[in-house]
């Protein structure tokens, strides 16, 4: 093998004027909700310890450093250079660092230039990316210059590419900051943020000379060697301290048994379930967002809880050996076992906790800690399952009417108010859970106003909003099972996508609007929108409303309901707008006031089914 070199680079250094090809050991980019969000989570937190609103711009070079992991390169003597590990970082960082290109101003030119340096470049006319894979490049080129890709019948990179990238787009909401709520990236915070992600944020390259170099190196780091993890060091530091060899030989049964069962939800299952147990149960403060700022208890469980355990052995009851087993025996095996539960609920619907599932679809990684809090070791399974639909049905309330509202939901708006959160519910019983998490909602913002809809970064949101309704409708109708999953689906064979009532043909109502911006703000209220299959916005989305309104009557209800023959010989929907009392109607044509009506109309649906009654109802059932 020849020498091997490595070296420390931040972004701009790594990216900016290189070309990258994929080589054969990794092709598919398969980074998953999960992974993106606890990067996109970590660099906002990073950030966001040293940003102060109202700083200079230069202020960035004082910045902390991140450090973001290693990729191995092998650049030949001639021809391209090739990641052989890493991929999966740098295609996120990638996306990451388009959808900051996009949302700078352009009197950011520095800085946009900057960003733009690291994504492509420009020779002799011929424009590339940097991480150059040709399968792709149609693709990153849609989402580059602001168009929607098509990825039917595309690889599972391209279709995994454009979920991610529209992931990233909702997590960098850029919301303006309210008084009162914790900083977080918002509009005046971007510019700072892309400085500092291309000057502070690094990776140690690792160079070979040739395929078998390469190869040796990932083979090498990824098989040999491997250190402990934090959860094996947590077993050892456990056992240890079990003196009897019989409970020590059953503690270590129930931790295998355990360890098993979460490995096969994923690959970095056990620990996250171990954070959130430690933190829904134990973790009593959090770190204050300030440079230099100690980690307390909910940033030490999240980074090093094996020796967090060791060090809080005494406020953890952990004295003797029947202790550490009971330890592992009860509390390790209780909590995991709902860690579990909840998990398998995150990722499909489970009848009675439904909202996890919705509220899993947000990323909202942080509803798993504050789920396990009101739980107590003792509850019986019934309990177990009435308290966890009190927290996710609360939570899930909460995410819709910050949605509606044009409020924020990512992680660091949101961490503050969820460890609060969790100290108060903290093994509460089910009838003081229900009035805490009723009273916190009357404090906040509800369905209001006539005009939210649909702008540049809010699609998947309001695609969201409309599949929830949408569903409710049909199975308050008498619709036998829900077909959520179904309209939830953006890409692929079988999406849905939001279809605008009115064709974009200002010119056909300039009897109600003079200008076209009129016009389209008007259009893109949520009561100007329907989800529809894509296919059918393809054949009819451009046709005027009332040569569409014949074809909605063979879709959905929401979009039925539009037509005179649904309130005809349909016995359940009837029953159901007499005893829901929604001003559903039919509207023969479609002029501004039907899209005040529908607009009021939809968020009547939305008071419906994100109510904070529910919660009532929940404790009393």
């Amino acid at each position: 093998m020849k020498r091997i070199g490595s070296t420390a680079r931040v972004i701009r250094e790594l990216l900016a004027g290189a070309k990258f090809q994929v080589d054969y050991y990794q092709r598919e980019y398969r980074w998953g909700r999960k992974q993106v969000q606890e990067l996109l989570d970590d660099l906002e937190g990073a950030f966001l310890d040293n940003y102060r609103p109202g700083a200079e711009r230069d202020a960035v070079l004082d910045y902390s450093h991140y450090f973001l992991g290693s990729v191995i390169i092998n650049k030949p003597a001639t021809g391209p250079a090739f990641i052989v590990d890493g991929q999966q970082r740098l295609t996120t960082l990638t996306l990451l660092l388009m959808h900051l290109y996009r949302e700078l101003d352009e009197e950011e030119e520095g800085t946009k230039n900057a960003v733009a340096n690291c994504i492509y470049s420009s020779q002799v006319g011929r424009f590339s990316f940097n991480l150059d894979v040709p399968q792709r490049k149609t693709c990153m080129d849609d989402l580059f210059r602001g168009r929607q890709p098509n990825v039917a019948g595309q690889s599972e990179s391209v279709s995994n590419i454009v979920t991610r990238y529209e992931q990233i787009q909702n997590g960098l909401s850029l919301e303006e900051t309210r008084p009162g709520e914790q900083p977080k990236i918002d509009k005046a915070a971007l510019p700072f943020f892309a400085d500092w992600l291309l000057e502070k944020v690094y990776l140690v390259e690792i160079e070979a000379a040739s395929d078998a170099d390469a190869y040796t190196i990932f083979e090498t780091m990824n098989d040999r060697g491997l250190s402990l993890t934090p959860t094996e060091m947590l077993k050892g530091y456990l056992l240890a301290n079990i003196t009897n060899s019989e409970d020590r030989f059953a503690a270590n049964e129930v931790w295998k048994q355990r360890i098993t069962a979460l490995q096969e939800l994923g690959k970095e299952e056990d620990a996250d379930s171990i954070k959130s147990w430690l933190r829904s149960q134990h973790a009593e403060d959090l770190r204050e967002r300030s440079r230099n700022a100690e980690p307390r208890d909910f940033e030490r469980i999240g980074t090093e809880f094996h020796r967090w355990v060791r060090d809080k052995r005494v406020d953890l009851g952990l004295g003797r050996g029947a202790d550490f087993s009971l330890f592992i025996r009860k509390d390790f095996d209780f909590y995991t076992r709902r860690y579990e539960e909840i998990r398998r609920a995150g990722d499909d619907l489970t009848e009675g906790l439904e909202e996890i599932c919705y509220n899993a679809w947000h990323s909202f990684t942080l509803q798993y800690t504050v789920l396990m809090a009101p739980l107590h070791i003792d509850d019986n399974s019934v309990v177990i399952h009435k308290k966890l639909r009190l927290v996710a049905t609360y939570l899930d309330i909460l995410l819709a009417r910050r949605i509606w509202n044009w409020r924020d939901i990512g992680y660091s708006t949101m961490s503050y108010a969820m460890f609060s959160l969790v100290r108060d519910v903290r093994r509460k019983a089910i009838q003081d859970l229900a009035q805490l998490l009723y009273s916190r909602l009357n404090g906040e913002e509800s369905f209001a106003g006539n005009w939210f809809g649909l702008h540049q970064r809010n699609a998947s949101k309001v695609h969201y909003l409309l599949a929830r309704m949408t569903d409710f409708i049909e199975m308050q109708s008498g619709h036998i099972s829900s077909r959520y999953h179904e309209y939830i689906q953006r890409g692929g064979n079988g999406a849905y996508e939001i279809e605008h009532i009115w064709a974009d043909h200002p010119e056909n109502h300039e009897d109600e609007f003079e200008h076209p911006e009129n016009f389209q703000h008007n259009r893109n209220r949520i009561g100007g929108l329907l989800l529809l299959p894509k296919s059918f916005n393809a054949s009819f989305g451009d046709m005027e409303y009332i040569a569409k309104l014949e074809h909605y009557h063979g879709q959905n209800l929401l979009a039925k309901s539009l037509h005179p023959l649904a309130y005809e010989n349909n016995p359940g929907f009837l029953a159901f707008v007499r005893n829901s009392g929604l001003p559903f109607r039919a509207h023969p044509e479609f002029k501004k006031a039907d899209i005040d009506a529908r607009q009021d109309l939809y968020l009547r649906i939305a008071g419906q089914i994100w109510d904070p009654e529910n919660l009532l109802r929940i404790a009393g059932s």
